[in-house]
């Protein structure tokens, strides 16, 4: 991803990812989420992780109803599934990404894809890079991405 550095790196800073998230104010959705999915105990622990995180924007793009039904208690196993798709277990930088198929913490593999100093994952463009929290690193997408069915 060298190239991207246009795009703002920031320092590590003493918040973990979810208080990162949270101070960053373009996660109010995805925090919200997180919540919803019982994830903020884990994305709060030691990681490292990388999370591919869509902006209020990118879950704008889904069909209310949709985000609407995810966020209900008797989704949340659902929904967890579709956020720790978003989440590869380990501290990834940008300079270490590469075109790949990606392990994703749910179990399932992501395509990443590097092409003309362009990065998207599973068709969603990486839009910031290097958002560190002290366990682990955020990278900003434009859009959910969903775990293909099994």
């Amino acid at each position: 991803m060298a190239g991207f550095f246009f795009l703002g790196v920031v320092k590590a800073n003493s918040a973990d990812i979810v208080d990162t998230a949270v101070k960053a104010g373009k996660f109010k959705t995805l925090v919200a989420a997180v919540q919803a999915a019982g994830l903020v105990k884990t994305l709060k622990g030691d990681g490292p992780f990388t999370v591919f995180a869509p902006t209020d924007a990118a879950f704008a793009k889904l069909p209310k109803e949709t985000l609407e039904s995810l966020l209900k208690p008797e989704n949340k196993g659902k929904l967890a599934n579709i956020l720790t798709y978003h989440v590869v277990a380990g501290k990834v930088p940008s300079k270490a990404v590469s075109t790949s198929k990606v392990k994703m913490v749910n179990g399932q593999k992501a395509n990443l894809k590097v092409e003309n100093k362009k990065v998207t994952i599973n068709g969603a463009n990486v839009v910031a890079v290097d958002v560190m929290a002290s366990n682990g690193v955020i990278h900003v997408i434009d859009s959910v991405i969903l775990p293909p069915k099994k």
